[in-house]
């Protein structure tokens, strides 16, 4: 059992001194966790203290591959306006394109 830092971690600091077994460590490009280490907190605590203080929606995963703040879930942004958000911002870069190649 343990926990995975993906990716879109920011490399903020914010949870590698809240960890209380040390597992979170910083690695290139981003924090990573020794799943010998981690004990998803249980018995410490009743949430992992990383995911509790993670400011990166979906940055930190659970063995299942779940993740622990998923999207909307800090920022309360709901999925449908998230997806109208980022299809505008696609919509606009496409369009950049095109007049930067006309």
């Amino acid at each position: 059992m343990a926990l995975e830092i993906i990716e879109s971690c920011v490399n903020c600091y914010a949870c590698e001194p809240l960890c209380p077994n040390e597992a979170i460590y910083q690695a290139a490009p981003h924090f990573l966790i020794d799943p010998v280490k981690c004990t998803e907190c249980i018995g410490d605590f009743e949430v992992a203290q990383c995911a509790s203080i993670c400011p990166i929606e979906g940055a930190i995963l659970d063995e299942l591959g779940a993740e622990l703040n998923p999207p909307g879930s800090l920022t309360g942004i709901s999925l449908e306006m998230l997806a109208k958000y980022q299809a505008a911002v696609e919509a606009t870069y496409q369009a950049a394109l095109e007049a930067k190649s006309a």
